[in-house]
Protein backbone atom coordinates (compact mmCIF):
# COMPACT_ATOMS: atom_id res chain seq x y z
CA UNK A 1 0.00 0.00 0.00
CA UNK A 2 2.83 2.43 0.81
CA UNK A 3 4.39 1.73 -2.59
CA UNK A 4 1.09 2.49 -4.29
CA UNK A 5 0.61 5.69 -2.29
CA UNK A 6 4.13 6.82 -3.11
CA UNK A 7 3.70 6.06 -6.82
CA UNK A 8 0.40 7.96 -7.00
CA UNK A 9 1.93 10.89 -5.13
CA UNK A 10 4.91 11.04 -7.48
CA UNK A 11 2.60 11.07 -10.50
CA UNK A 12 0.45 13.76 -8.91
CA UNK A 13 3.46 15.90 -7.92
CA UNK A 14 4.93 15.71 -11.43
CA UNK A 15 1.61 16.64 -13.03
CA UNK A 16 1.04 19.51 -10.59
CA UNK A 17 4.58 20.79 -11.18
CA UNK A 18 4.15 20.70 -14.95
CA UNK A 19 0.90 22.67 -14.66
CA UNK A 20 2.21 25.27 -12.24
CA UNK A 21 5.86 25.64 -13.27
CA UNK A 22 5.10 28.17 -16.05
CA UNK A 23 3.23 30.35 -13.56
CA UNK A 24 6.03 30.15 -11.00
CA UNK A 25 8.67 31.04 -13.59
CA UNK A 26 6.51 33.83 -15.03
CA UNK A 27 5.86 35.26 -11.57
CA UNK A 28 9.50 35.11 -10.52
CA UNK A 29 11.19 36.27 -13.73
CA UNK A 30 8.61 38.56 -15.34
CA UNK A 31 6.26 39.98 -12.70
CA UNK A 32 8.99 39.96 -10.03
CA UNK A 33 8.37 41.56 -6.64
CA UNK A 34 6.43 39.16 -4.43
CA UNK A 35 4.83 37.36 -7.36
CA UNK A 36 7.52 34.69 -7.44
CA UNK A 37 6.80 33.90 -3.79
CA UNK A 38 3.04 33.92 -4.37
CA UNK A 39 3.13 31.57 -7.33
CA UNK A 40 5.73 29.44 -5.57
CA UNK A 41 3.37 29.15 -2.62
CA UNK A 42 0.62 27.98 -4.98
CA UNK A 43 2.90 25.16 -6.17
CA UNK A 44 3.93 24.32 -2.61
CA UNK A 45 0.38 24.16 -1.24
CA UNK A 46 -0.64 21.90 -4.11
CA UNK A 47 2.18 19.48 -3.36
CA UNK A 48 1.36 19.57 0.35
CA UNK A 49 -2.24 18.68 -0.51
CA UNK A 50 -0.90 15.52 -2.12
CA UNK A 51 1.35 14.83 0.85
CA UNK A 52 -1.61 14.92 3.24
CA UNK A 53 -4.32 13.30 1.09
CA UNK A 54 -2.34 10.79 -0.97
CA UNK A 55 0.62 9.90 1.24
CA UNK A 56 -1.39 10.37 4.42
CA UNK A 57 1.34 12.43 6.11
CA UNK A 58 -0.01 15.14 8.39
CA UNK A 59 1.79 17.68 10.60
CA UNK A 60 1.43 18.25 14.33
CA UNK A 61 2.94 21.48 15.62
CA UNK A 62 3.91 22.30 19.18
CA UNK A 63 5.42 25.58 20.35
CA UNK A 64 3.83 27.76 17.66
CA UNK A 65 3.64 30.55 20.25
CA UNK A 66 7.45 30.67 20.26
CA UNK A 67 7.62 32.01 16.70
CA UNK A 68 8.33 35.78 16.84
CA UNK A 69 6.02 38.19 15.06
CA UNK A 70 9.06 39.91 13.55
CA UNK A 71 11.43 38.35 10.99
CA UNK A 72 14.07 36.11 12.50
CA UNK A 73 16.56 33.36 11.69
CA UNK A 74 15.18 29.83 11.90
CA UNK A 75 17.67 27.02 12.56
CA UNK A 76 16.04 23.69 11.76
CA UNK A 77 16.86 20.02 11.64
CA UNK A 78 17.01 18.71 8.07
CA UNK A 79 15.92 15.12 7.41
CA UNK A 80 13.88 15.23 4.20
CA UNK A 81 12.28 17.37 1.50
CA UNK A 82 9.12 17.61 3.62
CA UNK A 83 10.34 20.37 5.94
CA UNK A 84 11.57 22.54 3.06
CA UNK A 85 7.90 22.97 2.16
CA UNK A 86 6.05 22.76 5.45
CA UNK A 87 8.20 24.91 7.76
CA UNK A 88 7.14 27.92 5.70
CA UNK A 89 3.60 27.51 7.06
CA UNK A 90 4.65 28.36 10.60
CA UNK A 91 5.77 31.96 10.18
CA UNK A 92 3.06 34.46 11.19
CA UNK A 93 1.00 37.01 9.31
CA UNK A 94 1.41 35.40 5.91
CA UNK A 95 5.11 36.33 5.77
CA UNK A 96 7.43 34.67 3.29
CA UNK A 97 10.64 32.74 3.88
CA UNK A 98 13.96 32.52 2.09
CA UNK A 99 16.50 29.75 2.48
CA UNK A 100 20.27 29.82 2.74
CA UNK A 101 21.46 27.55 -0.07
CA UNK A 102 24.57 26.76 -2.08
CA UNK A 103 25.21 29.00 -5.06
CA UNK A 104 25.48 26.06 -7.45
CA UNK A 105 21.72 25.54 -7.27
CA UNK A 106 21.16 28.85 -9.07
CA UNK A 107 22.68 27.30 -12.22
CA UNK A 108 20.02 24.59 -12.47
CA UNK A 109 17.73 25.44 -15.43
CA UNK A 110 14.31 26.78 -14.46
CA UNK A 111 14.57 25.84 -10.76
CA UNK A 112 17.75 27.82 -10.27
CA UNK A 113 16.46 30.75 -12.28
CA UNK A 114 13.37 30.90 -10.11
CA UNK A 115 15.42 30.68 -6.91
CA UNK A 116 17.64 33.50 -8.11
CA UNK A 117 14.67 35.67 -9.01
CA UNK A 118 13.20 35.08 -5.53
CA UNK A 119 16.49 36.22 -4.01
CA UNK A 120 17.31 33.23 -1.85
CA UNK A 121 20.45 33.66 0.24
CA UNK A 122 23.01 31.95 -1.98
CA UNK A 123 26.57 31.33 -0.82
CA UNK A 124 29.76 29.95 -2.28
CA UNK A 125 30.66 27.27 0.24
CA UNK A 126 34.25 27.20 -1.04
CA UNK A 127 34.71 30.87 -0.15
CA UNK A 128 35.52 30.23 3.51
CA UNK A 129 35.19 33.40 5.62
CA UNK A 130 33.74 35.26 2.64
CA UNK A 131 30.80 32.84 2.66
CA UNK A 132 29.81 34.15 6.10
CA UNK A 133 30.01 37.71 4.81
CA UNK A 134 27.71 36.69 1.95
CA UNK A 135 25.21 35.38 4.50
CA UNK A 136 25.30 38.67 6.43
CA UNK A 137 24.96 40.86 3.34
CA UNK A 138 22.16 38.91 1.66
CA UNK A 139 20.46 37.61 4.79
CA UNK A 140 20.48 41.02 6.47
CA UNK A 141 18.82 42.56 3.42
CA UNK A 142 16.10 39.87 3.35
CA UNK A 143 15.38 40.32 7.05
CA UNK A 144 14.98 44.07 6.61
CA UNK A 145 12.55 43.37 3.77
CA UNK A 146 10.39 41.29 6.12
CA UNK A 147 11.46 37.76 5.16
CA UNK A 148 12.19 35.01 7.65
CA UNK A 149 15.49 33.26 6.91
CA UNK A 150 15.54 29.45 7.22
CA UNK A 151 18.90 27.77 7.70
CA UNK A 152 19.66 24.06 7.97
CA UNK A 153 22.85 24.34 10.05
CA UNK A 154 23.98 20.77 9.39
CA UNK A 155 24.13 21.67 5.71
CA UNK A 156 22.53 18.48 4.39
CA UNK A 157 19.80 15.96 5.14
CA UNK A 158 20.67 13.79 8.11
CA UNK A 159 19.04 10.45 8.95
CA UNK A 160 17.01 10.17 12.18
CA UNK A 161 19.21 9.55 15.17
CA UNK A 162 22.28 11.06 13.53
CA UNK A 163 23.81 14.53 13.49
CA UNK A 164 26.49 16.47 11.71
CA UNK A 165 28.47 19.52 12.75
CA UNK A 166 26.30 22.61 13.14
CA UNK A 167 27.76 25.25 10.85
CA UNK A 168 27.76 28.82 12.22
CA UNK A 169 26.23 30.72 9.27
CA UNK A 170 22.74 31.23 10.71
CA UNK A 171 24.03 32.15 14.16
CA UNK A 172 26.60 34.47 12.58
CA UNK A 173 23.82 36.27 10.70
CA UNK A 174 21.66 36.67 13.81
CA UNK A 175 24.57 37.92 15.94
CA UNK A 176 25.53 40.60 13.41
CA UNK A 177 22.00 41.69 12.52
CA UNK A 178 20.64 41.44 16.06
CA UNK A 179 17.56 39.32 15.29
CA UNK A 180 16.22 36.38 17.27
CA UNK A 181 16.99 32.76 16.48
CA UNK A 182 14.30 30.07 16.61
CA UNK A 183 15.41 26.42 16.84
CA UNK A 184 13.12 23.79 15.28
CA UNK A 185 13.22 20.02 15.70
CA UNK A 186 11.04 17.51 13.86
CA UNK A 187 10.88 13.81 13.00
CA UNK A 188 10.03 14.01 9.29
CA UNK A 189 12.69 11.45 8.45
CA UNK A 190 10.68 8.75 10.21
CA UNK A 191 8.01 8.90 7.49
CA UNK A 192 9.88 10.54 4.60
CA UNK A 193 13.38 8.99 4.63
CA UNK A 194 16.27 10.71 2.90
CA UNK A 195 16.45 9.82 -0.81
CA UNK A 196 13.76 7.15 -0.39
CA UNK A 197 10.92 6.67 -2.86
CA UNK A 198 8.62 4.93 -0.37
CA UNK A 199 7.00 7.20 2.21
CA UNK A 200 4.83 6.05 5.10
CA UNK A 201 1.57 7.61 6.36
CA UNK A 202 1.45 9.08 9.84
CA UNK A 203 1.98 12.28 11.79
CA UNK A 204 5.16 14.35 11.72
CA UNK A 205 5.74 16.39 14.86
CA UNK A 206 7.32 19.81 14.45
CA UNK A 207 8.57 21.35 17.68
CA UNK A 208 9.33 25.08 17.70
CA UNK A 209 11.67 26.04 20.51
CA UNK A 210 11.93 29.23 22.55
CA UNK A 211 13.49 32.11 20.63
CA UNK A 212 17.11 32.87 21.46
CA UNK A 213 17.87 36.57 22.00
CA UNK A 214 21.31 37.23 20.51
CA UNK A 215 22.03 40.26 22.69
CA UNK A 216 25.27 39.73 24.58
CA UNK A 217 25.95 36.38 22.90
CA UNK A 218 28.60 35.44 20.36
CA UNK A 219 27.69 33.47 17.25
CA UNK A 220 29.37 30.45 18.86
CA UNK A 221 27.14 30.70 21.93
CA UNK A 222 24.01 31.17 19.81
CA UNK A 223 24.91 28.16 17.70
CA UNK A 224 25.63 26.02 20.75
CA UNK A 225 22.32 26.94 22.40
CA UNK A 226 20.35 26.17 19.25
CA UNK A 227 22.18 22.87 18.75
CA UNK A 228 21.68 21.84 22.37
CA UNK A 229 17.94 22.52 22.24
CA UNK A 230 17.39 20.84 18.86
CA UNK A 231 19.36 17.70 19.71
CA UNK A 232 17.72 17.41 23.13
CA UNK A 233 14.28 17.77 21.55
CA UNK A 234 15.16 15.17 18.90
CA UNK A 235 15.71 12.67 21.69
CA UNK A 236 12.23 13.42 22.99
CA UNK A 237 10.59 13.17 19.56
CA UNK A 238 12.43 10.01 18.47
CA UNK A 239 13.63 8.28 21.65
CA UNK A 240 13.96 4.93 19.85
CA UNK A 241 16.75 6.46 17.74
CA UNK A 242 18.83 7.18 20.84
CA UNK A 243 18.96 3.92 22.81
CA UNK A 244 21.89 5.07 24.95
CA UNK A 245 20.22 8.27 26.12
CA UNK A 246 17.27 8.80 28.42
CA UNK A 247 14.63 10.98 26.75
CA UNK A 248 13.76 14.05 28.85
CA UNK A 249 10.27 14.22 30.31
CA UNK A 250 7.60 15.86 28.19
Amino acid sequence: MNALRSTLFMAYAILWSVLTAPWVIFGALVLRGLWGYRTGKLWRLGVQFGVEHILGIKPRVIGQENMPAEPCVILAKHQSAWETMTLQDYVPNGAYCVFVLKKELLKVPFLGWGLAAMKMVSIDRAAGKDALNQVITQGGERLKQGFYVIVFPEGTRVAPGQKKRYKPGGAYLAAHVGCKVVPIAHNAGELWPRQAFIKRPGTITVSIGPAIDPQGLSELEINQRAEAWIESEMRRLSPHRYPDARAPAA
